[in-house]
This record gives C-alpha cells, sequence and structure tokens, in this order.
C-alpha cells in the first residue's frame, strides 16, 4: 500500500526534476547587490537607537514638529483616522492658550493616516506594540521603501547598473538619511516616497512603448501617488510645476503625443480631486497660485491636440493665438477677482522662489533648515559625486528621450530650490542619484567594453600581447571605484567619517538635550529635557500655561503635558512675537504681557516661563579656575530672533503701550553687540535687564555656585540683574558634570510667575 503511494507520487513528481532553474551570476551579483544596499540602508536610519531606553520598550521621536504629528496620530487611534476632521475638526485647546488650535485644519495628514492605519493593522494583527515606538520606526522603513523605489526608476532610466548606483546614492544621501532616520516622524517621510513613486509611474504611463492598458493603469498609480505626496507634504507644489513644466518643454520640442495628454489628464484629473476633499487644502487649492498652472497644462495639451489635426496653417494660427488671448486673460482676470491664492507662493515658499526677500520674514529666516544653502552644504550633500552627476547631464542631454527630458528639468530646478532653501536638498537628491548614475556608468562603459574583449596579438610582434589600452582601462575602472569608496566610506569632506555615519549615528533631539554630539564618545542620552517633561508633567497641571520659546511648544505640550503659548508652527504669528517680547522686554515689560493673558479669566493662566542655556565651560584667561561661556545652542543662540521677530510688530506694541519710545526695539542691537576680539556678545544695560537673560543668567549663577561649592571655581562669563518677578523651581542639568558632554552643560530652567509681588510693586491687578 505504501509503496503505491510512493510509486504514483514519484510519477507525478517525475516532470518537475527535470525543470532546472537557471539564473545567471549578473542576477545575482545585482540582486545581491539590492539586498546589501537596502540592509545598510535600513541599518544606518537606525542608529539612534543606541541611546535609546530598549529595556522600556519606548523610544524618543526626533527634532520637534514629529511631536506634533504624534499629538494627531494619538487622537486618530483613539477616536478614529478622521477623527480630527470629521464630523467635527478637534480643537487641540494645549496650544495657542488661549485660543486653542484646530487639528483638522492646520496640518496635513499624510504622516499621521500613515502611522494610525499601520498601528491600527498591528492590532488588529494582534501585535502589541507602543504608538511612540511604532512611529519612530516608521521613516527607517519607508526609507528603505523608497531606495528600492529608487532602484526601479534607476532601472527604467539605464539599466540595472544605473538603478544600483540611483540607489546607493538615495541610501546614503545625508539629507535623506536625516529626514527617514528613526524618530523622524515628520511630513517629509511621505514626501520623498510620494515624490520617488510618482516619478516612477508616471514617466512610466507616457511611455510609449508601453500598451495602452498599461498606461492607463500607471496613470492612476501616478494619481493615487501624487494625491498621497500632497496630503503629506507641502513640497508637493514643487512636483506639480515640474511635472507642468515637463509638460511645455515637451511642447515646445515637439514631442507631444496622445499618451502624454492622456496621462496628464488622468494623473492630475484623480489627484486633485483627492486631495481637495482634504478640510487643509479643500477646493481653493485648486486656486492656489502654485496650481493654477496645472489648468495651463491642460488648455495647452489639447490645443496640441487639436494642431494635430489636417487643418491649414492660417488656422492653425490663428487657434494657437486665440488660446493663448484666453489662457492670459483668464490668469489675469483670476487674479483681478482674487480668485487665485496665494497659497503655495506664499511664506516659505515665496522665499524659494526669491531667496532674497528672506530678510523681510524673521520667522521663516529664524528656522535653521529654511536657510540659504551655502555651496559647501551642497558638496558635503554630493561630494565627488557632482563631478558625475555634471557628466550625467551631458549623457542625458545627448539622448533627449522623454525620461531624459523629464530628469534635465528635474535636476535643473531642483538644485535651484536646493540652493534656496538646506531644507529641499532632500528634493534633489533623487535627481542627482539618478543622473550621477548615468554618468558613471556613461564614463565606464567604453572601458567596460575594452575589459570585456578577448585579448588580441600585435600584427608585426613576434610575441602576443595584449593591447595596453585594456590595461588602462582596468585602471580607469579601479580609480572610478575607489573614488566612490572614498565618497561613501571614507568622505574627506567630513573629516573622514563616512557621511551616512556623520548624518545619522547622532541621538534624537530630545535624547542629546539639542547638543551637537554623537558618535562613540557619548555613551548615554543628555537627560536634562528628558528629566525636565518628566517632573514637568507629574508636578504642573496640563491647564497651567508654560511659556517657552516656540522651538519647545510640541515637547512642553505633548510630553510635558501642559499648555503652551505656541508651538512649532507659525499658526499665529502675533503670539510668536508676543512671546519674543516677553522674552526680550524687561522684567515689567514682561508682566504687562503675561498680565494680558490672565485677562482672558482662564484657570489656566500663565503660571511659569522656560528658558534653556547650554554653557560652555573653559579654563579662564588667567589660568585660575574656569568661566561658564554662552555656548549658543539653547535661548542664548535663539535670542535674536526672539528680539527680530517681535521688533517687527514694534509699532503695535507703541500702540498698546507695552513699548515706550525709550525702551523700543526692532532687532537685537539694542540689546548689545559682538565682540570684534574675542567674537562673543556682549550684553548692554538693556540686555542685562531683559526677562531672558536675567533668567539665563540666574540659571548659570546657580549651575557654577555649585559647581564652586564643590571646589571647582566657575563664574558665568557675563552678568545681569537677577529676577525679581520670576521664581526658580527647577534647573534640570545642574547635576552635570563640566567634562562629561565635552565642556558643554545643557539647563532647562523652570521658573514661576510671581505675580502678587508685581501686582503689590506696580499696584496693577489681573484685570487689565
Amino acid at each position: 500500500m505504501g509503496e503505491g503511494i510512493r510509486d504514483r507520487l514519484s510519477k507525478r513528481l517525475e516532470p518537475l526534476s527535470s525543470l532546472r532553474i537557471e539564473v545567471s551570476h549578473g542576477t545575482i551579483i545585482a540582486y545581491s547587490s539590492l539586498a546589501l544596499i537596502l540592509f545598510v540602508a535600513f541599518i544606518v536610519r537606525i542608529l539612534p537607537l543606541r541611546w535609546e531606553n530598549l529595556s522600556s520598550g519606548v523610544t524618543t521621536l526626533n527634532e520637534f514638529d514629529p511631536y506634533y504629528q504624534l499629538s494627531i496620530t494619538q487622537y486618530m487611534t483613539n477616536h478614529g483616522l478622521l477623527s480630527p476632521f470629521w464630523p467635527t475638526e478637534w480643537r487641540n485647546m494645549q496650544l495657542w492658550y488661549p485660543f486653542g488650535l484646530n487639528m483638522g485644519a492646520t496640518a496635513l495628514p499624510g504622516i499621521p493616516i500613515t502611522g494610525a492605519a499601520v498601528y491600527d493593522l498591528f492590532r488588529a494583527l494582534g501585535a502589541n506594540i507602543n504608538l511612540i515606538t511604532l512611529c519612530a520606526l516608521i521613516p527607517p522603513v519607508v526609507g528603505v521603501i523608497t531606495v528600492y523605489i529608487m532602484y526601479l526608476l534607476g532601472k527604467d532610466i539605464g539599466g540595472k547598473a544605473v538603478g544600483l548606483l540611483s540607489a546607493l546614492f538615495l541610501a546614503l544621501a545625508p539629507s535623506i538619511i536625516e529626514r527617514t532616520s528613526l524618530g523622524f516622524y515628520d511630513t517629509e517621510v511621505p514626501g520623498t516616497l510620494g515624490l520617488v513613486l510618482f516619478v516612477f509611474f508616471f514617466l512610466r504611463s507616457v511611455d510609449s512603448n508601453r500598451s495602452l492598458r498599461a498606461s492607463i493603469l500607471y496613470s492612476l498609480g501616478a494619481a493615487v501617488t501624487l494625491a498621497y505626496f500632497i496630503v503629506g507634504w507641502g513640497g508637493a507644489y514643487y512636483m506639480v510645476d515640474v511635472t507642468v513644466l515637463f509638460v511645455f518643454v515637451m511642447l515646445i520640442l515637439r514631442r507631444y503625443s496622445q499618451r502624454l495628454l492622456l496621462s496628464y489628464s488622468i494623473t492630475f484629473g484623480l489627484a486633485l480631486f483627492i486631495a481637495t476633499k482634504v478640510p487643509y487644502l479643500g477646493l481653493s487649492y485648486l486656486t492656489s497660485g502654485a496650481v493654477i498652472p496645472v489648468a495651463g497644462g491642460f488648455v495647452l495639451l489639447l490645443i496640441a491636440e487639436l494642431l494635430r489635426n489636417n487643418i491649414s496653417l492660417r488656422t492653425k494660427v490663428l487657434l494657437a493665438l486665440s488660446s493663448l488671448i484666453v489662457i492670459v486673460g483668464a490668469f489675469a482676470a483670476l487674479f483681478a477677482t482674487g480668485r487665485i491664492t496665494g497659497s503655495g507662493f506664499s511664506g516659505k515658499f515665496s522665499t524659494v522662489l526669491d531667496p532674497f526677500i528672506r530678510a523681510s520674514s524673521p520667522i521663516i529666516n529664524s528656522v535653521a533648515e529654511q536657510q540659504l544653502t551655502a555651496w559647501g552644504n551642497i558638496y558635503v550633500e554630493c561630494g565627488v559625486g557632482l563631478l558625475f552627476f555634471l557628466i550625467g547631464m551631458y549623457f542625458v542631454l545627448k539622448n533627449p528621450t522623454s525620461k531624459n527630458v523629464f530628469f534635465v528639468v528635474f535636476a535643473v530646478t531642483a538644485l535651484f530650490f536646493a540652493a534656496s532653501m538646506i531644507r529641499l536638498l532632500a528634493i534633489f537628491d533623487p535627481a542627482f542619484a539618478v543622473i550621477a548614475a548615468i554618468g558613471i556608468m556613461g564614463v565606464l562603459k567604453p572601458f567596460y567594453t575594452l575589459l570585456k574583449e578577448a585579448p588580441r596579438a600585435l600584427a608585426k610582434s613576434k610575441r602576443k600581447l595584449p593591447r595596453v589600452s585594456k590595461e588602462y582601462s582596468g585602471v580607469a575602472v579601479f580609480l572610478i571605484f575607489m573614488i566612490l569608496v572614498t565618497l561613501f566610506a571614507f568622505s574627506p569632506q567630513t573629516g573622514g567619517v563616512p557621511r551616512a555615519i556623520e548624518q545619522s549615528f547622532v541621538p534624537t533631539a530630545i535624547s542629546a538635550s539639542s547638543l551637537p554630539i554623537g558618535g562613540s564618545s557619548l555613551s548615554q542620552p543628555v537627560s536634562s529635557w528628558i528629566d525636565a517633561l518628566a517632573w514637568i508633567k507629574s508636578n504642573v497641571p496640563s491647564n497651567n500655561v508654560v511659556v517657552a520659546w516656540w522651538d519647545y511648544g510640541d515637547w512642553l505640550s505633548d510630553i510635558g503635558n501642559v499648555t503652551t503659548l505656541c508651538d512649532n508652527t507659525t499658526y499665529n504669528s502675533t503670539q510668536i512675537a508676543n512671546v519674543g517680547f516677553i522674552m526680550m522686554g524687561n522684567e515689567t515689560q514682561s508682566m504687562i504681557m503675561l498680565n494680558h493673558y490672565e485677562d482672558y479669566n482662564n484657570p489656566g493662566r500663565v503660571n511659569y516661563i522656560l528658558v534653556f542655556v547650554v554653557l560652555a565651560i573653559e579654563q579662564s584667561s588667567g589660568g585660575t579656575g574656569y568661566t561658564a561661556i554662552p555656548a549658543g545652542y539653547g535661548d542664548e543662540g535663539k535670542f535674536v530672533w526672539m528680539a527680530r521677530i517681535s521688533g517687527t510688530y514694534e509699532q503695535m506694541y507703541l500702540n498698546l503701550h507695552y513699548m515706550s519710545p525709550s525702551s523700543k526695539w526692532k532687532d537685537e542691537t539694542t540689546f548689545g553687540s559682538y565682540s570684534n576680539t574675542t567674537g562673543q556678545w556682549t550684553w548692554n544695560s538693556a540686555g542685562q535687564n531683559c526677562t531672558l537673560n536675567e533668567l539665563m543668567y540666574d540659571a548659570a549663577y546657580q549651575y557654577c555656585n555649585q559647581l564652586s561649592a564643590s571646589g571647582l571655581s566657575v563664574t558665568p562669563s557675563w552678568t545681569a540683574t537677577l529676577p525679581t518677578y520670576f521664581t526658580p523651581v527647577e534647573i534640570f542639568g545642574e547635576n552635570v558634570s563640566p567634562y562629561q558632554y565635552g565642556g558643554l552643560v545643557p539647563l532647562v530652567a523652570l521658573y514661576k510667575v510671581n505675580y502678587s509681588a508685581y501686582y503689590k510693586a506696580t499696584g496693577a491687578t489681573g484685570t487689565g
């Protein structure tokens, strides 16, 4: 019986035994290389895990904005994916006291919906995972997926080799690593994925070598991806307009095709339909300055389609001129009637197009990642790969296929925007990756071809010798290989440390207490901010307002569970200026403003003020003792923006009598100047009496006194008046040794607002 079954199975399986799966060595090498690139891409993005408390199962998020996204994600997991937007919009009253913040109308939902959906999926599968840990891990995973899509895109453009090099460049691009590393749970995560995936789908959809059915399917994929991109990151404005510009260039080059019209119509029609359903965007998105060109591109494609018909030259000219007049007239009418809104060309977006207007917007200029990009930044980003990028541009221009034309438009415009704002290097990196890969393969191809040739004998020689050119080819290939190894492994532009390691091997901002430290020299987190927020959460009621500079708003509300005047959005620039006024004014001016918020008669009044100061402990010039010098990583470096932002409202404060002609300011020069000899900031009498300086000095003074009591003589390098109406509650970081973090000491100082002392001294009341 058993033998009969065995015989029957043997006969059934006999045909399969003759099957042989043959895989070429090249395929094995290609997919092994891709797997290695993806593995490296993931590893470099989770290196900050070293400084996380893995035993507790909870990690931290990086920077400030991710905590804002986390709060929306948390709300979605508790109340449903659409809960912040429907049926009623969620107003978070712990932000922007006393008005609160409409979370459904002030945030793009791409990353919160992604995080909440993944979390709900894990719960449905029975997996128990902490939400913040999941949110911290999403960026590295999405980063790896983006690198894989980059491989597919590069493969479409120039074959497997170009795909692998493109993936490698993107996997180790510093700006991409920064925005897809552990804990960077912010808009750039869906943004980078959406950008690369959209380009991949769109270029396949306009490929005339594919079937009509495939083209329609890829157009639908491009539409859904573009919609996700739009609702995930404001940088989608760029790709929308780049696609329109690509269409215009194709028409100029007489490369119009019906496939282009079909793909463009499906992609933008469906994508914009989906995007306008998001409350943050709405129908006004269609008439925003950056999106209205989509309609113009569609009209131009329709005109091109009409001109393809067999009509007279006179009719074609009349049709083109009349269409042009209609388009220009329509745009003029929309602008004149106010139908075209400034969205897309306002705020930080306008400073990208025109970097010279940045000086008039200190709020935008105060954010480090929105500063102008120095050419040194671009070199650190790309290294010697810039050489291959330029060579790649030559090869791309030499072969102007539709895909290559798109990448020329993409690369040139992305380079302009990346030079205009550091943050937008992340947009340039995908274009750089593909074109630099094309440049490398274009240079290697002739040498590689020679290396593959069989040795040939010289015609008039008695001895058979291989051609010398083949040896030179091997040397050329080896040199290019060494250049790439230097670029990725040694990176002379970063002092010998690999770019990827330098960019990613640092703790999250809160685990480093915003200090610029990391690497093997840091063995544990810097706990000043972590301790401060834990103490605040346990000891300060959630309805109490803590005043701090807007950088720390999300940390205070989402981790410390207290109410704040402002967070990391620019929702209310006047209130940000008010916080700057509180910090830079003298104590009387600060109390007048704080009393203004007390007038709202809310039980959660402004009870606390928090400052963050980083000291650099250095040997005194006389050789006796040490000096605590402002390091510039905390409020001692940000006061410049507090003064400039509040100074833009000078006339308003004068009208409200918060300022007087003798105590007004426009910028930081009212409070001091930089010393030409030491390069340090020197406070004048106005600066010595401003509230921020008083509180920072008090924190430094207490820290130095503590060290002096233990036998180490340390004195602050500057002087200020000690505060009168602000009582110290806790100073976190007092126990940090001056040797612990390379001489840097981060102090988070919390003070109680003493209204009673102010009322007693001035006769003011809390009723206005």
